[in-house]
């Protein structure tokens, strides 16, 4: 009689800690030099981004530079109550919803549309030419930039010397408050376009070619391939970049607005970060301003992930 075999388990071998210990040494080994590169980024990060998040503990707290973070009296949520119910809570929330939304729907589709573009040329020369004025004004300081606004735009500069050209009446711009956010605007994607640009374009490099000629054979014409084959092959890289620009929704930033602005424009250009640096720097509110941007962040957070979940269910692509 033949013994009855015992049936081996199907559960795979639960590999030991000196197994995975090696393999983890052999991987440091093997790409030591990887590594190694890595440390200055991850060093970064822990000194300048992570090291001083301790410091948000003074929101919470009456914080004077004599007694130090951890010694100063604990106020728990009056900076946040004073912030809600001050004067200035909803005129700076509205002015940053407002120009981020304007930046969402203007600044994000410029670069994509610019991309698409410059793909359909088939002149490389011109190309070339094209791309490089375009990424040009990414290298130029903003303070420089600022400067050139401030030429342009007052009562004196190129743009009203023009409209008083075309017979209208020359105005210094950037005193009229209903005009800040269109300046400020249009400099941005001015600025940016032609940078971001390069991301869309090396999405579009990864389009299979063979789809273009495919298209061509069946009759498509150039809106038609831009339709059905360039959009839907850089969707992944549009969507990944919306989460990320949603997730800094309410990061206007602060260097641009403090560069530009003036007393006479605070009704629409002053947002929560112009707001966190008056209160902070020059009114030596550190708790105050501290609790002003840990709102701000918390908020930017919700919103992050609440995009990239929306990404995940309605589509395949998210950033987790």
């Amino acid at each position: 009689m033949r013994p009855i075999a015992t049936p081996r388990s199907s559960q795979k071998p639960v590999k030991s800690n000196k197994y995975v210990l090696n393999r983890l040494v052999k991987d440091l080994a093997l790409n030591k030099y990887l590594y190694i590169m890595m440390i200055p980024v991850i060093a970064y990060y822990v000194i300048f981004q992570y090291g001083p998040m301790y410091g948000a503990i003074i929101a919470f707290k009456d914080y004077s530079p004599m007694k130090g973070v951890m010694d100063s009296e604990w106020v728990g949520l009056a900076h946040f109550q004073s912030f809600f119910e001050s004067y200035y809570f909803w005129r700076i929330l509205k002015n940053t919803l407002i120009l981020s939304l304007y930046s969402l729907c203007f600044e994000f589709p410029a670069p994509i549309i610019l991309a698409l573009l410059i793909n359909e040329v088939r002149n490389k020369r011109f190309k070339s030419i094209v791309q490089s004025v375009t990424y040009m004004p990414h290298f130029i300081s903003l303070i420089v930039i600022c400067g050139i606004i401030k030429d342009f735009t007052n009562s004196g500069g190129l743009i009203n010397t023009f409209i008083t050209y075309l017979g209208g009446d020359g105005q210094a711009m950037l005193q009229k408050p209903e005009l800040f956010r269109s300046i400020y605007i249009i400099s941005d994607i001015w600025q940016g376009m032609g940078w971001t640009s390069i991301i869309y374009l090396a999405a579009l490099m990864n389009v299979d070619q063979e789809q273009f000629e495919a298209a061509r054979i069946d009759g498509a014409g150039r809106l038609r391939q831009i339709w059905n084959i360039s959009i839907p092959g850089i969707l992944p890289t549009i969507i990944i970049m919306l989460i990320l620009r949603i997730g800094n929704l309410l990061s206007v930033g602060f260097e641009k607005i403090i560069l530009l602005y003036n007393p006479a424009i605070y009704d629409t250009a002053d947002v929560i970060s112009t707001f966190v640096y008056r209160k902070g720097l020059l009114e030596f509110g550190w708790s105050y301003s501290a609790a002003v941007g840990l709102f701000n962040s918390v908020v930017n957070l919700i919103l992050l992930v609440l995009a990239n979940r929306l990404s995940k269910k309605f589509s395949e692509n998210s950033l987790w």
